[in-house]
């Protein structure tokens, strides 16, 4: 692991050289956002540091509920849950709503937390080929009817850069009386015009059927998990979901800083305007050089390098060069599929990008990549 001596931002520093990041979840720039750390130290004054306790005994600070009313807003639900990771909300949600006696169907190239999280639960697991929708359909024909079935969906995939078929999933849940769990973690703050997630991308309402997840470490800057439903759904939550009931609150810091940044979000779509017309620069450079890039559409953009020592050997040469981008390999991604995982920020300029793309251009010539 490489250690980092300086915040999350356009540029980081590691081993005391300062480096162009290429490869943070940080999407439009707001973990190293002046106000962010302003209404931390706020919050640290009143509330101290930690909460000291599970929510459920005497954690539950008042930043909570205004977090959670906040987001439940902002994603045009009933209500929401707050958990202290986006990993342990995907355990708990899932864990609660698939048993035994269920089936959950699930995109082949859906996170690790999704999985581990059906395993959690003991349901029948099946999985459909990424985001074939036909595949899916075969399944559910063939589950037993009397079983309940969830389908379970990343919004954005996290290695691919590619976008979940919403619109043909939640007609295929309500076809044959699904639940659709939607992990918005790469997609809130992101998709959509006001950067609601992928409901608003395309144009959907919320559902009763549907089950928004998302976190607040990535495009919101901070840290957590969050889950957005009905107002049954998170009571329901709240008495039965073992990682929220037996975990420690949020820390006060983490909570106001999320707020001031969902403010943030929705109110200044500059952001979100930068960080598309970043992502399309660079992506459309590194395919104009040559590079594999997958059927990317997002701020995350693979480079196709399908060996593990070629691609950790095109970071490395990277990083030397002053561009930070690590290479992912099995059993992250599949066999033959190693590639480095590029992502954008919002301050990102565009002379940091035409930098990258020199970079990635003079390496992958010498090694072969283009």
């Amino acid at each position: 692991m490489q250690v980092v001596d300086s915040a999350c931002d356009a540029f980081i520093t590691i081993e005391g050289r300062k480096l162009l990041n290429l490869c943070s979840n940080n999407y439009l720039g707001l973990a190293a956002d002046e106000r962010l750390k302003r209404a931390a130290v706020r919050a640290i004054r009143t509330f101290g540091v930690g909460t000291g306790a599970s929510r459920l005994v005497s954690g539950n600070i008042r930043l909570h509920q205004q977090l959670e009313e906040k987001l439940a807003k902002f994603k045009k639900q009933e209500a929401c849950l707050v958990y202290p990771a986006g990993y342990s909300t995907n355990l708990g949600i899932i864990s609660v709503l698939a048993g035994r006696s269920d089936i959950v169907l699930c995109d082949r190239l859906n996170h690790a937390s999704i999985v581990d999280g059906i395993i959690l639960s003991r349901a029948e697991l099946m999985r459909y080929a990424h985001k074939d929708l036909r595949a899916l359909e075969r399944l559910l024909r063939k589950s037993p009817k009397h079983k309940r079935k969830l389908i379970i969906t990343d919004s954005v995939f996290s290695m691919d850069g590619d976008i979940a078929p919403v619109p043909g999933l939640l007609e295929l849940a309500r076809k044959h009386d699904c639940l659709l769990i939607l992990d918005d973690a790469h997609a809130t703050g992101v998709l959509g015009k006001n950067g609601r997630g992928a409901l608003e991308h395309f144009g959907l309402n919320a559902d009763e059927r549907i089950v928004q997840m998302g976190t607040l470490s990535k495009a919101v800057g901070c840290l957590g998990g969050f889950v957005c439903g009905s107002k049954d759904l998170i009571d329901y939550l709240v008495n039965r979901s073992r990682p929220f009931i037996f975990t420690t609150g949020l820390p006060a810091a983490i909570c106001a800083s999320a707020l001031t940044a969902i403010g943030i979000i929705e109110k200044d779509a500059g952001l979100r305007r930068r960080l598309w017309e970043n992502a399309n620069f660079l992506r459309g450079g590194l395919k104009s050089l040559g590079f594999e890039t997958l059927e990317s559409e997002t701020p995350i953009v693979p480079v196709l390098t399908k060996e593990p020592a070629l691609t950790m050997e095109f970071s490395r040469r990277l990083f030397e060069t002053g561009v930070f981008v690590q290479g992912i390999r099995p059993p992250t991604v599949p066999e033959g599929t190693s590639r480095l995982r590029v992502t954008v920020m919002a301050t990102h300029t565009k002379k940091d990008l035409e930098f990258a793309l020199e970079k990635f251009q003079m390496i992958g010539k010498t090694l072969g990549g283009i």
